[in-house]
């Protein structure tokens, strides 16, 4: 009877979820409407986040910069960034998932072989922690990316 009621409540969350594309919305500023970034300052997304999801660990820190957000320095593929992007730990579980669907998805990105769509039960076993923007950064750079 539990697993039923948590399957439901994860089916209710997700039909009042909002669409990745909407929330996206939020993102286009800094990230652009064509997923580019903004050289210097906010890292692209398009044809990068590929690459993140491919690192051990990738997929759990795309989650985790959502929610609590990134400051500092990093590199992408030779150039550096130094923006700050917000969290938005204020998003629904369901809504993080779809938005990360959505990046995952577009200007030619595509999930690496056997990986599956964001769900918001990831989302939630990461909302269980607490971290600060320096420490999402210092998670990045553990991935090993360049």
């Amino acid at each position: 009877m539990k697993h039923l009621l948590v399957a439901l409540a994860l089916m209710v969350s997700a039909a009042f979820a909002q669409s990745g594309p909407t929330l996206y919305q939020q993102c286009q500023g800094c990230h652009q409407p064509t997923g580019a970034g903004i050289p210097g300052v906010f890292p692209p997304l398009a044809g990068h986040v590929p690459e993140i999801l491919a690192a051990q660990g990738g997929r759990a820190w795309l989650i985790q910069v959502l929610l609590w957000g990134m400051s500092g320095e990093i590199s992408v593929k030779g150039a550096k960034y130094n923006g700050v992007m917000p969290g938005y730990k204020q998003l629904s579980d369901a809504d993080i998932a779809a938005l990360l669907n959505h990046i995952s998805t577009q200007w030619g990105n595509k999930f690496p072989a056997g990986q599956r769509p964001f769900t918001a039960a990831e989302v939630q076993a990461q909302r269980a922690k607490t971290m600060t923007a320096a420490q999402v950064n210092a998670a990045r750079k553990a991935l090993g990316l360049k």
